[in-house]
């Protein structure tokens, strides 16, 4: 039984060999996940449904330089996630304000599962909140930290991988993350302070 690691080398390898359908299926394991991340970073899907698409274009021409030092998909995050500074860079844009997040956002926050007490309305009101807290606090946060906290927390991602994709020492994720979480906490301390039928 193959690794994810293994298999994905070996369709690097039929990529590499002129393969293209091998790509289509590292395009078809990853293209939800990589626009999951992206998504995280440029809220506006549409654009980044076009940030995805350059992601793949550019692994696809740099694969033949791929020699599997790394994971693939770490190697792809990476790409994904300097293609999605770049295009923020060229938008003007550093990081969206708090007004950006909306209610909206609350909803898409994978962990509130985890927050949530369906048993009341008002638990249920409390776990909106404080997701929507979080995205908003998320979205505060400079790229590096976000793109830190984004791989650990959401894509659950060991540090040692953060450390490839985001190309810098172990010690300096641990503090980026560290970091964020520390905003974060901050950002929800006065809402979790509050009795629950005070929030509203």
């Amino acid at each position: 039984m193959k690794t994810e690691r293994e298999a994905d080398q070996l369709l690097v390898e039929r990529v590499q060999a002129g393969d293209r359908q091998a790509f289509d299926i590292l395009v078809s394991k990853y293209q939800r996940r990589l626009m999951r991340l992206i998504s995280r970073l440029i809220h506006d899907t549409a654009e980044a449904e076009d940030v995805v698409q350059e992601t793949f274009i550019k692994a696809y021409r740099a694969l033949r330089h791929f020699r599997g030092e790394a994971a693939f998909y770490t190697w792809l995050y990476r790409i994904g996630i300097n293609t999605a500074k770049n295009y923020l860079l060229t938008q003007g844009r550093r990081t969206p304000a708090l007004g950006d997040a909306d209610a909206g956002q609350a909803e898409s926050f994978e962990d509130g599962g985890k927050l949530r007490d369906n048993n009341t309305p008002e638990s249920v009101l409390a776990s909106k909140q404080i997701a929507a807290t979080v995205n908003a606090a998320m979205d505060l946060l400079p790229i590096e930290l976000r793109t830190a906290i984004i791989l650990r927390e959401i894509e659950g991602l060991s540090y040692d991988e953060i450390s490839q994709i985001m190309a810098c020492p172990i010690g300096t994720v641990r503090s980026r993350i560290f970091r964020a979480r520390e905003v974060i906490a901050e950002k929800l301390k006065p809402l979790l302070d509050m009795p629950i039928d005070k929030r509203w």
